[in-house]
């Protein structure tokens, strides 16, 4: 049996050159390599690839269901500080959770939303 090593999440983006900018200016993603209408980028073990889809119906649409991951990272505060100095647009802001969590989320340019969070 083969095991999983790792995972990338694909978005369908409306203009790919300002999703990719946002990427690498406010969430702090370098690029890995580009394809024709593609971006691959990633920060550490988080890892995303974008795909230019101008007519995709947009993830504000989706309301409820635009969320597309939850990231664990060593430290929520100094990541939400490094977000809120880069101008993120916060979905809900930097809290502790009952389920032993601090966590934060964030809506990109494209409506798509995720979550950050620290184990306590």
């Amino acid at each position: 049996m083969s095991d999983f090593t790792d995972v990338r999440f694909t978005l369908a983006v409306q203009d790919l050159a300002r999703s990719t900018d946002y990427y690498a200016s406010v969430l702090g993603l370098q690029m890995d390599f580009a394809a024709p209408g593609w971006s691959f980028m990633s920060r550490g073990s988080f890892r995303v690839m974008l795909g230019e889809c101008s007519d995709a119906v947009p993830a504000q649409a989706l309301g409820d269901h635009s969320w597309y991951g939850y990231v664990t990272v060593s430290d929520a505060a100094a990541l939400f500080g490094e977000y809120r100095a880069a101008g993120a647009d916060f979905t809900q802001a930097l809290a502790d959770k009952p389920w032993g969590m601090r966590e934060f989320g964030v809506r990109t340019i494209d409506g798509h939303r995720l979550m950050f969070g620290q184990e306590l």
